[in-house]
């Protein structure tokens, strides 16, 4: 509380409180640990950054921290989703301490009380501290309420006050930060020359001709690539293929699906609550008893309630209609209320006939047609079975229904000619519209009545039984994969279970691909194990269960850290090596001389001859072929005429002779101008940049997955 003891000295007057939750931006957590059974002997080591080990007591005090800043600001406690975000926030924070701490003190940079009180009530208040004492109304920030919430937090709660001391501590390394972030981006200088290299990078112009053979002009299946081949190309690309640590893994998810049984108990229950529905005395606290939805009593006109009370049209007061099965619910429906709307509603099908072209001929032939039609309705023709046949929009496949629909929701004369109509039928004429021709049938004549209805909604959910049954059949899998060769027998020998892939998951992954809350299921396959042995590749998880299914993983892949190698690569490195073998067989049947023209004629017909205008060095394609920075790069070092030798490129061989060049005009541009640019540029990437520095010379180990 050293600065509040500060801030006290120097103030003497005040206003107000406010509650310190928003003020708590600053990462922390929970003191949910791993399991017990986990820890062996002093095994409590979390990770290590910068040769410094964090022990679990001390991330677990970051990830309190955290935990109730989320509390202070949401009014909740957080979900298990939310607490990996949690533990994110703590190990970051806990990194970037220790790391940046050590840059800090190599350059002796410190804080003053001084500063800190000037964060706080001084001129450069904490932006954070500054928003939450905003006057919401006027936008003003309110330093007076600030300094009278200080000047009485020992009054307050004491979760209020430890709240304080958690931001107050964190105000030094925020600060720290801040200064050693400044430091170097204030470093940041772009020279006059540079400034003109990027000008012309990016305005000189250039026109050439070139010869072009693709490397799809070779079959794949006609350049045969070996591993030899492969482990060579990824040793002389090393630093394009890095990666993290990763585990592969197949599994099987068996679903937890509601059963027959389960529809019928539900479906049983709306049966009596049916009865019981119809002479309840309050409609709306019925629902909000027996309803998985709330209750709505809005009015309604046709276009808007549910089809299966469409069906139903005209609907009676007082009346409850179903229960009807609905997309995995059941639903009741009452009508509480009737009475006329300020718009009507309609339903109504149509035949779109659209010109096919914007010509007076086109228009013309598309009214003929439709008018054909039409009158081959009128002469006793089934309307749906012809706009099934003719129709070209997408209600051709229901017949051409279109539905209930409300005022406003159609085009002008769509509109018009529904709503003016006052019985069902098709009517006698065609309407145009901007869409083309229709023929329109009136199945419903517009109606401005409109109901009140109260709704019950039951989700057909698994009962127990089924969940158990579900389980049950996860087990007798688990026992019948006593390896990865049985693992993978599973669904041979049942055609009805699907085996999923997922590769190198990362080791602080939450979820597998669509399976959420994976996270004893990752930790599993990075070898933390509830019986406390390590998992090894063709090892058969647990039965795991997430959300409405279970799963059972085989691993069968790990990754270290480190280069990748050739089998997780191979597809992608095997295009590349390919390339290289097509690049030097067509290079050995170019001819060295000629003109363009020549060697493609000697070449054969693969080889194309073409020109490309206005390319920029900065932008590496060429038009026509694609991305080429290589083929750009020596083309801009050539001189008009000149020609390049043979060019193995991106997407092919090429070969290139510059016809003209457009230098740019230094002396029109504002240097001074390009050089702030760059600059802002360059001092924007500066914050990532400077922490991924700092976290790669950290060497950081992260092994949270030990304990959570």
């Amino acid at each position: 509380m050293a600065l509040i003891n500060t801030i006290r000295e120097k103030s003497g007057w005040a206003v107000g409180t406010v509650a310190i939750g928003m003020l708590l931006f600053i990462v922390g957590g929970d003191l949910i640990g791993g399991k017990n059974n986990l820890f062996r002997g002093d095994d409590q080591v979390v990770g290590e950054v910068a040769g410094e080990k964090i022990d679990l007591p001390t991330y677990n005090a970051a990830l309190e921290q955290a935990k109730q800043a989320f509390v202070a600001q949401q009014q909740r406690q957080p979900d298990e989703q939310t607490m990996g975000y949690l533990r994110d926030q703590a190990w970051n924070q806990t990194m970037f301490r220790v790391a940046f701490q050590k840059e800090w003190d190599k350059l002796g940079l410190t804080v003053s009380d001084e500063e800190l009180v000037d964060m706080v009530q001084g001129e450069n208040i904490n932006p954070g501290l500054k928003q939450a004492f905003t006057d919401k109304t006027t936008g003003q920030f309110d330093k007076a309420r600030l300094i009278e919430y200080l000047k009485n937090l020992d009054k307050l709660p004491p979760e209020n006050q430890a709240a304080w001391q958690n931001f107050e501590a964190n105000l030094p390394f925020e600060r720290l930060g801040n200064k050693y972030n400044a430091l170097l981006k204030n470093s940041v200088y772009v020279t006059t020359a540079e400034a003109k290299r990027y000008n012309e990078n990016q305005n000189t112009k250039l026109n050439l001709r070139y010869l072009f053979v693709p490397y799809s002009t070779i079959s794949d299946s006609a350049v045969k690539v070996t591993d030899d081949q492969l482990q060579a190309y990824l040793n002389n690309n090393k630093g394009k293929y890095k990666v993290e640590d990763g585990r592969s893994i197949e599994y099987i998810s068996i679903p937890v699906v509601a059963s027959q049984e389960d529809s019928a108990a539900v479906r049983e229950t709306m049966g009596t609550l049916a009865t019981q529905f119809a002479s309840a005395p309050v409609d709306s606290l019925f629902v909000k008893l027996n309803s998985d939805q709330p209750y709505n009593g809005a009015f309604r006109s046709p276009a808007d309630l549910p089809e299966e009370l469409r069906k139903q049209l005209p609907l009676s007061a007082g009346r409850v209609y179903g229960p009807f099965a609905e997309g995995g619910t059941y639903s009741l429906y009452k009508v509480t209320g009737t009475k006329a709307g300020t718009q009507s509603a309609a339903r109504a099908s149509h035949i779109l006939i659209k010109p096919e072209g914007t010509t007076p001929e086109a228009k013309a032939a598309a009214k003929a047609k439709a008018q054909d039609l039409l009158n081959k309705i009128k002469g006793g023709a089934d309307f749906a079975a012809m706009a099934r046949q003719f129709g070209t929009d997408g209600t051709k496949d229901q017949g051409g229904d279109l539905g209930w629909f409300g005022q406003g929701r159609m085009v002008p004369e769509f509109e018009k000619a529904v709503f003016g109509a006052s019985s069902a039928g098709v009517l006698p004429n065609l309407v145009e519209t901007s869409f083309g021709y229709h023929i329109i049938k009136i199945t419903a004549p517009k109606t401005n009545q409109t109901y009140q209805v109260a709704e019950v909604k039951k989700s057909i959910t698994p009962s127990d039984a089924t969940r158990e049954a579900a389980y049950a059949r996860a087990q007798q899998l688990k026992g019948d994969a006593t390896s990865l060769e049985s693992f993978r027998a599973l669904t041979t020998k049942d055609k009805t279970l699907q085996k999923q892939e997922a590769k190198n998951i990362d080791r602080t992954a939450r979820s597998v691909n669509n399976l959420q809350n994976a996270r004893d299921l990752v930790r599993w396959a990075y070898g933390v194990n509830p019986n406390g042995g390590e998992t090894k590749i063709g090892d058969i998880s647990e039965v795991y269960e997430m959300g409405d299914q279970y799963v059972i993983a085989a691993l069968t892949e790990e990754r270290t850290k480190g280069t990748a190698n050739v089998a997780s690569l191979k597809q992608e490195l095997s295009a590349q090596v390919r390339n290289e073998e097509k690049a030097k067989q067509i290079m050995a049947k170019l001819p060295k001389g000629g003109t363009l023209e020549e060697m493609a004629a000697k070449y054969g017909p693969t080889a194309i001859v073409g020109t490309a205008e206005n390319i920029v060095l900065g932008q590496g394609s060429i038009p026509n072929i694609g991305f080429e920075p290589l083929a750009v790069g020596k083309a801009f070092a050539l001189k008009p005429g000149q020609k390049s030798g043979l060019i193995q490129g991106e997407q092919g061989v090429l070969v290139i002779e510059p016809t003209a060049i457009v230098p740019a005009d230094n002396a029109a541009v504002d240097l001074k101008a390009v050089r702030q640019q760059l600059t802002q540029q360059r001092s924007g990437q500066q914050d990532g940049k400077i922490y991924e520095a700092v976290k790669a010379h950290a060497n950081v180990k992260d092994n949270r997955s030990k304990f959570f």
